[in-house]
């Protein structure tokens, strides 16, 4: 059955849904919260939870991404912003939350014009390092062949490059792009690279050797890229596409695993359940962790697209301050909504449907059921 529609007599589209159009179907089992594992492992590195922190500025610090590991996640630097750009940002940051009107962006923009400086890459990276917990750092398509170097002498754990969109065929006439394959057989460290929003990108960028693929193309609470662009892909069908990839691929290569990470969309806990559900191996999350007593953007959220020189497609978003890291992850929760314990949310949820690992959860049955929250 195809799931396509027709747009007007030139043009059919796919019918794609988000993680909102989708819900979990309980079946005839179910089990003990404290049954559940929640674990994930990626390349050598084991983690409690499948939740990565996402390289944003307004959630990553280095002492936001050093809490998130010793409490059972990975978080992941933003090795171009505010703490790699300023030796101590606590002013920049201030300011940021305390921009107002239309001078936000133009501001943003200004601040983040002050140059990338090596020596504080490195200086981050060793910081986190020293907490012992897993080090990963994120740098887009185009300032990956200027810095790497940087950063695998820092010692990174887990190498995250990270765009709006990433493919494994960048074309351009000016420059020499960033050959993804040879880059990642090359270098001795585990790459994890991203986003890609269908079967064909991700079945590319696993073909490169890259451990992990982030799933995500213009979604996100402080995106704007679906009205600056055009483009959005809703994120339960992403997800379930590039799953197919990774299964398709598995068969493929006799046997290598490459990890699917949902990249945006996964605000709340049912975001992070459902995303698992269509296919997830983790997921990144932005605005979730921007929520943190802890969050160095003070309740505001942001990506890197909100201060691009040139076009920016994200804005300053208010999400406001729910608790603290911790209480995000693994509770106590003081609100029904979704926003605090996600932790404890998912194991509820692989309980109730009777599965006992997140590799089985992939399995559950979902149904297509628009929802319109209030």
């Amino acid at each position: 059955m195809s799931n396509e529609v027709e747009i007007g007599r030139g043009k059919r589209g796919r019918r794609a849904y988000s993680l909102d159009d989708v819900a979990i179907v309980p079946s005839r089992r179910t089990r003990d919260p404290e049954d559940v594992a929640v674990s994930w492992q990626i390349d050598a590195y084991h983690v409690e939870t499948p939740i990565m922190g996402a390289p944003m500025d307004s959630s990553m610090s280095p002492a936001t991404a050093i809490e998130l590991g010793r409490l059972g996640g990975i978080g992941v630097l933003n090795l171009e912003g505010l703490w790699t750009r300023y030796e101590d940002p606590t002013e920049q940051f201030a300011e940021i939350a305390a921009l107002e009107g239309e001078r936000v962006t133009l501001r943003m923009q200004e601040i983040y014009s002050e140059p990338v400086k090596p020596e504080l890459i490195s200086a981050r990276l060793a910081e986190i390092r020293a907490a012992g917990v897993t080090v990963a750092g994120a740098l887009s398509p185009q300032r990956t062949q200027e810095f790497w170097r940087t950063v695998v002498e820092a010692g990174v754990d887990l190498f995250v490059i990270r765009g709006t969109t990433v493919s494994a065929e960048h074309v351009s006439s000016n420059r020499e792009p960033l050959n993804l394959k040879r880059f990642i057989y090359e270098l001795d460290v585990p790459v994890i690279v991203g986003g890609a929003a269908t079967y064909t990108a991700a079945l590319h960028l696993m073909r490169t050797g890259a451990a992990g693929v982030l799933v995500g193309f213009g979604g996100g609470a402080a995106y704007t890229t679906r009205q600056a662009l055009g483009i959005h892909v809703p994120m339960a069908t992403a997800v379930a596409d590039v799953a197919a990839a990774r299964r398709d691929y598995l068969d493929e290569s006799g046997g290598r695993y490459v990890h699917v990470i949902a990249d945006g969309s996964v605000s709340r806990s049912g975001d992070l359940v459902k995303a698992v559900a269509c296919g997830a191996d983790a997921v990144m999350m932005g605005a979730a962790l921007a929520r943190a007593a802890e969050a160095p953007g003070g309740g505001y959220h942001w990506g890197v697209e909100a201060h691009h020189p040139v076009l920016p497609r994200g804005e300053r978003v208010n999400v406001g301050t729910v608790g603290t890291l911790e209480e995000i992850l693994h509770g106590p929760s003081q609100s029904a909504d979704g926003t605090t314990n996600m932790v404890g949310a998912l194991r509820r949820a692989m309980a109730t449907t009777g599965y006992s690992d997140v590799k089985e959860f992939q399995r559950v049955d979902v149904i297509v059921s628009p929802y319109a929250p209030h």
